[in-house]
């Protein structure tokens, strides 16, 4: 076992390389991913099988459920069967209903992430789960906007810790190398879920008026009851953490638990304290991550609500407009994917989030600057610009959690990091006006390239910053700091 060990420290030999003046080995050692070995390898598969299936399927239920209204507004609108004439709601009252479902989203985060360590995570996400897929069944009867507005402030204080539970979660099983990829087809899932929701929304409304119901009731009631059965299987099945699991062999435990020694959290850590919530509240270059990820998710959360109103708005109507929000969402998975392990691989998150957050904005940019009747060619930068722009996030959650360095802090860090991405996210609501359909969205379309010019130029400051501390810390040859990975 102790094998495993002098392989999972090479931060001290590192300082070595810089002591020696040697800056060039020096960055190639803080890059390098960790060697790993054969046991190692049988045993993070094992990991996968258990775990990232299951997470992924988990995300996919709670994106649909959470992404579906965007659906609701657009189905059989040409026959005044859609969700805006049947409530009597104005596409301002919409706006606002989207919005409270994000300030709920905001305001739970932080105390979600406690209550998982907590009462283990199978137990809370399996809560979490079965409330938010009954809660999208009850926005099926919703009668006016008052009644759609509360139950969606409901769904987001339910959907709240969701997401970075999750991102959380991994950071018990997995080294930080480790954790991008991961957290990629996790997040991939959403983009699953809205090629998926786009092809289901399109079978659905071929059932308007389906027992007295309006196809976008039953868009709500259908995609409901997975969430809600399958919390039952979470509750069961999600394994909680390396030292409690009984399909690991007693060996595989101890390697579990001794790979993330120095770099992953523990089952075991103690709940978060006063002077760590101080410590990690008060840490400044967390909150530069922090608002690279507003920055990132004012275009998640515009293309995540509105991409079936986009396509609406390039000369496909009705049903087959859901039909079209399937290929942008088909290759930013594949895309994600692929990004989140060159990431993984080369052990250079930031810089392959700044780089695909750059070409995400070329494609917003020439969207907007394309003429309004330009259909096929502003179909392929929406294509583009989703695949630029979900394909940051999994990195930029992974370097977030690689530079902080406790069990509770990093609950905390990525809790408030996911809460600061909110306010992006209600920005993100108010982009795409109804007025500028026939134009072509140009504000909404502008507003997110300079948000991803914006998380493109923040990745390579921070990158250099953190570049800079490492050689400070190098030269000090104080061993007891841990150097800034990027």
């Amino acid at each position: 076992m102790a094998t495993h060990v002098e392989e999972e420290l090479p931060p001290k030999s590192t300082i070595t390389c810089l002591e020696d003046g040697q800056e060039k080995g020096t960055t190639e050692a803080i890059e390098a991913p960790v060697a790993r070995t054969a046991e190692d390898k049988s045993l993070v598969l094992k990991q996968d099988l258990r775990i990232v299936p299951l997470c992924a399927g988990i995300y996919l239920l709670c994106y649909l459920d959470r992404s579906n209204i965007g659906n609701a507004k657009t189905l059989n609108a040409n026959v005044h069967h859609d969700l805006l004439s049947d409530t009597g709601m104005t596409s301002y009252q919409f706006t606002v209903a989207l919005m409270v479902f994000l300030v709920a989203y905001a305001v739970f985060e932080v105390p979600s992430n406690y209550f998982l360590k907590k009462f283990s995570p199978s137990k809370w996400i399996a809560f979490l789960m079965f409330s938010w897929g009954a809660i999208t069944i009850g926005l099926g009867g919703a009668q006016s906007f008052a009644s759609v507005t509360a139950v969606r402030f409901l769904l987001g204080v339910f959907e709240a810790g969701l997401f970075p539970g999750l991102v959380y979660y991994l950071t018990f099983w997995y080294r930080t190398e480790e954790r991008s990829i991961r957290v990629a087809f996790i997040l991939a899932s959403a983009t699953l879920a809205g090629a998926f929701g786009g092809a289901l929304a399109y079978a659905i409304g071929h059932m308007d008026q389906a027992s007295g119901l309006s196809a976008w009731r039953w868009l709500f009631i259908i995609e409901g009851i997975p969430s809600v059965l399958s919390s039952v299987a979470v509750f069961f099945f999600l394994p909680d953490y390396p030292e409690t699991v009984k399909w690991l062999s007693v060996e595989e435990r101890a390697l579990a638990v001794e790979r993330l020694r120095i770099e992953g959290s523990h089952g075991h850590g103690e709940s978060l304290t006063w002077a760590q919530a101080k410590e990690t509240l008060t840490d400044w270059r967390l909150y530069a991550h922090y608002m690279i990820y507003f920055g990132i998710s004012v275009p998640f959360s515009s293309l995540s609500l509105f991409t079936p109103s986009i396509t609406a708005g390039l000369g496909y109507a009705n049903l087959e407009a859901q039909l079209m929000t399937v290929s942008p969402y088909a290759v930013a998975y594949v895309v994600t994917i692929l990004v989140s392990w060159s990431a993984d691989h080369f052990n250079a998150r930031a810089m392959h989030s700044a780089v695909f957050a750059a070409i995400g904005a070329c494609a917003f940019m020439a969207s907007a600057l394309l003429p309004a009747t330009s259909y096929q060619q502003r179909y392929g930068c929406l294509i583009v610009a989703c695949s630029g722009a979900f394909s940051c996030i999994p990195p930029l959650l992974g370097w977030l959690s690689s530079n902080v360095h406790s069990t509770a802090a990093a609950g905390l860090a990525i809790a408030l990091n996911i809460s600061f991405g909110a306010p992006g996210q209600i920005t993100g609501v108010w982009i795409y006006t109804a007025d500028e359909a026939k134009k072509g969205y140009p504000t909404g379309h502008w507003v997110n390239a300079g948000m991803l010019f914006f998380v493109a130029a923040g990745c390579v400051a921070l990158t250099l910053y953190y570049r800079m501390l490492n050689h400070r810390i190098l030269r000090t040859g104080d061993s007891s700091k841990k150097l800034y990975r990027y």
